[in-house]
Order: structure tokens, then C-alpha cells, then sequence
């Protein structure tokens, strides 16, 4: 009776009989898959809930600061919390970060000099930290003060190339730049094993360079972060996974006292660091977005997998496939044509609680070098943790799809993206 009344909704809603089925028998085959999911949600759960009463987080807490924030014991409690979550010695959690790229901008600045170089043993950069370093010119770019970059790409089957790696470290080499997750590309997502085995031994080579780790779609994945495993800075966004869909804006970045410290004074000023920056009201947002985080990146874990089990057996490429244990939250799906990418996004657009009615189209979106399409009908504007897909629009034609609040949301999406590439007459079952 249930399940009647289920597929009556979705009809409703919009998902024809066929598509419904198809989907349904996909999912039954997942449950050990999103068993396993749950299980370290769980573990995640109470390291969050430990670090959260290990500090004596309080009510008096929540409440905000305006003008300078001086004293600001909510930010600070945050922070504290934060650190002990990831395991550094200290962190910074600012609404005054406006998105990943800032909090990886701050990072970089504010721990290197004049003279410096930075290497990626992982490949090209995400696209927007190209302007960023300067290997697309930019305006103020790290290039423009003298810092240098260079890369060693991975090897075909996307490990690492060790002995490129050590060729490439030299006197200049003052921080290491690792992408846990794909960014536009198709190459496999780096695991937190991984990501230890690579900085201990760029250790070994050089031990007072800088291991940061851009943690980008990758908290709360797997059951340790790659601070736990020797990165001396881990950074990402809070409107991706640990702001739990809950914060409306802000980033972190975690890591050693001296690395923090410095990231500080490059976000606010010399002499004033971590001592100011109201929090405006939006500690209880950041908190509870965090203490939610742990299941909501796990629902978002399940639609990927439901979405790749998908379109596998349709015959596309997927990036993890469906049987792949996961690292972040993407999910890529090489469709080779354009047309295909729009369905998928008008589909994903379709199933969003806010702005469902719009159709989503390809534009030239700062920081990018082609026009790209996204979807993200969302509560906070553009919160990659929330239901959404994008796509570069230039070959292989590859759109990412993640977020989900919730796993039925997520279903739901990834039923209506097939569904308007049925409609279109895109595939032929």
C-alpha cells in the first residue's frame, strides 16, 4: 500500500511508471553498500558529538557579536571544536570566508614568501585556483608577488608518480598542494590512506615543507581526515559537507598553530589575527550544520552511488563506478554530448524545493576557462552539499553531480534526471 502510494507521488511529481521501476531495482541491490554508509556516519557522529561536549559547548555559545567581535566565545568555541574534530592543533572558522577557493587563497598567501614554490603532485589544479596561483594571469595573483608553481601529474591509472615527485621537490619547494577530490576531471578521487603514504614521503625528502590538502567534498567520508594522517593544513567550504546544509556561508581551515596563526593575520591583519571578526549570528548555523554534517554527507554518499549504479547500466562512463569505495561526494558521469549534460541538469534542476521551475542553461562563470552549466536549486545559494550538478560545457562532456540533505532528495533527483533524458528521447532502452 505504501509503495502504491509512493509511486502515486512521484507520478505526480512527474516520474513516469518505467522510471520508477528501473530505479527501484537498482536501488534494492544497495542496501549492504548504504549499510556500510551508515556505519561510519555513526563513528563520525560521535567523534563530532565528543569534540562538541569535550569542549563544554554551551548555550551561551550560539549567540552572536557585532562591530569588532572582541571576546567573541561562540567563534572561539567553534574553532575549538573544529580543531578537535580534525585533529590539529588549531583551526580557523570564519563566515568572513567566502567560499573554498578564498579559504585556499588564505592558505596559500598567507604561508608563503616571495621565492616560493608551490607543487601539485596530483595534476592540474581546480580550475578557479588556476587565477589564484597564476597559471591563468589574474590580477593579483600569487604569480604577481613571485611565488612560483609547478606539477607532477599522476600516472594513468591515477596513482602517484613517486619518482616525479621527487624530482620535482627542490630549495624553492616550500608547500605541497593535494586535491582530495576530482575537481572537473575524471581521474579517481584520493583516498585518506593516500593522501598519508604521498605526504610521508615528501616528508622523508623535505620535512619542513607544507603539506596542505584541499578537503573539498571529502569531510566526513571515511572515518579519519588527512590531518590525522601528517597534512599540516586541511581546508574546505562550509557550504559544502561540514556545514551540514545548514551554514549560510564560510569556510575552515585547520592545521598547526604557526600555519593557523599566519592564515589569521592574511584573512583579517597583521597584529589582529583571531582576535576580531564578528560572528553576525550565524555560530548556531555553523554549529548545527556541523553536528548534522556526519549524516547528511552520508545521504549525499548514497546518491551518488544510487546515481552511478544508474547510469552504469545504461552504458556511461561513471567516475567512481558503482562498485568503488568512495573518498568525496562527487559523482561523474561522462555523457560525450552536450544535450545529454542540459537533461541531466534541467532533471536535477527540476527535483530542487526552491527555484524547481527554472531551466538551468550554460554561461561564462567567473574563474572558469569555458562556459559552464549548473543546477542548484538550493536554500543557501549555491551550497554544493545541497542537491546540485554542474558541468564544464567542452569534452568529455562530463557532469558531476552531489549533495542531497537528505537520500530521498537525492533518489529523487538522480529518477528525474533520467526521466527528462527519456523524455528528450536521448536514450534508447
Amino acid at each position: 500500500m505504501i509503495e502504491e502510494t509512493l509511486k502515486k507521488y512521484y507520478s505526480e511529481i512527474g516520474i513516469s511508471e518505467k522510471v520508477y521501476d528501473y530505479c527501484q531495482a537498482i536501488e534494492k541491490k544497495l542496501k549492504s553498500r548504504f549499510d556500510d554508509i551508515d556505519t561510519i556516519a555513526e563513528l563520525n557522529q560521535a567523534k563530532v558529538l565528543h569534540a562538541m561536549q569535550e569542549t563544554s559547548f554551551a548555550e551561551e555559545h550560539l549567540s552572536g557579536t557585532t562591530g569588532y567581535g572582541y571576546n567573541d566565545i561562540g567563534r572561539e568555541k567553534i574553532e575549538e571544536i573544529y580543531a578537535r574534530v580534525f585533529k590539529t592543533e588549531d583551526a580557523l572558522v570564519r563566515q568572513q570566508i567566502t567560499c573554498g577557493t578564498h579559504a585556499l587563497y588564505i592558505a596559500l598567501s598567507a604561508n608563503l614568501r616571495p621565492g616560493d614554490e608551490i607543487l601539485s603532485p596530483v595534476g592540474k589544479v581546480y580550475d578557479t585556483l588556476e587565477g589564484v596561483i597564476g597559471i591563468r594571469e589574474s590580477k593579483g595573483s600569487l604569480a604577481e608577488f613571485g611565488i612560483t608553481y609547478r606539477q607532477v601529474d599522476l600516472l594513468p591509472d591515477g596513482s602517484f608518480d613517486y619518482e616525479g615527485i621527487k624530482k620535482a621537490i627542490n630549495e624553492k619547494t616550500r608547500l605541497i598542494e593535494i586535491q582530495r577530490s576530482k575537481g572537473y576531471d575524471t581521474r579517481p578521487t584520493l583516498s585518506v590512506a593516500q593522501i598519508g603514504e604521498v605526504i610521508a614521503f615528501i616528508k622523508s625528502i623535505k620535512p619542513d615543507v607544507i603539506c596542505m590538502v584541499d578537503n573539498c567534498y571529502g569531510e566526513f567520508v571515511e572515518d579519519k581526515e588527512p590531518s590525522e594522517v601528517g597534512a599540516d593544513m586541511v581546508v574546505g567550504s562550509l557550504i559544502k559537507n561540514p556545514g551540514g546544509g545548514l551554514a549560510p556561508i564560510g569556510g575552515y581551515i585547520c592545521g598547526t598553530r604557526e600555519c593557523i596563526e599566519n592564515c589569521a593575520y592574511r584573512l583579517i591583519t597583521p597584529g589582529l589575527g583571531k582576535e576580531v571578526g564578528a560572528s553576525l549570528g550565524v555560530t548556531r548555523n555553523i554549529a548545527q550544520g556541523l553536528f548534522l554534517a556526519p549524516t547528511v554527507t552520508a545521504a549525499a554518499l548514497k546518491g551518488a552511488i544510487f546515481a552511478a549504479n544508474i547510469y552504469e547500466s545504461l552504458g556511461f562512463k561513471t567516475v567512481p563506478d558503482g562498485k568503488s569505495e568512495r573518498h568525496d561526494i562527487i559523482q561523474a558521469v561522462e555523457f560525450g554530448k552536450p544535450e545529454l549534460i542540459q537533461a541531466f541538469c534541467e532533471g536535477i534542476q527540476k527535483a530542487a524545493p526552491v527555484d524547481s521551475h527554472v531551466t538551468p542553461v550554460p554561461w561564462d562563470m567567473p574563474g572558469y576557462d569555458s562556459q559552464v552549466i549548473m543546477a542548484a536549486g538550493a536554500f543557501v545559494s549555491g551550497a554544493s552539499i545541497e542537491l546540485s550538478a554542474d558541468a564544464p560545457m567542452k569534452e568529455p562532456y562530463a557532469v558531476y553531480f552531489q549533495g542531497g540533505l537528505t537520500y530521498p532528495h537525492a533518489k529523487l533527483g538522480i529518477m528525474m534526471s533520467l526521466q527528462k533524458i527519456v523524455e528528450k528521447g536521448l536514450i534508447v532502452w
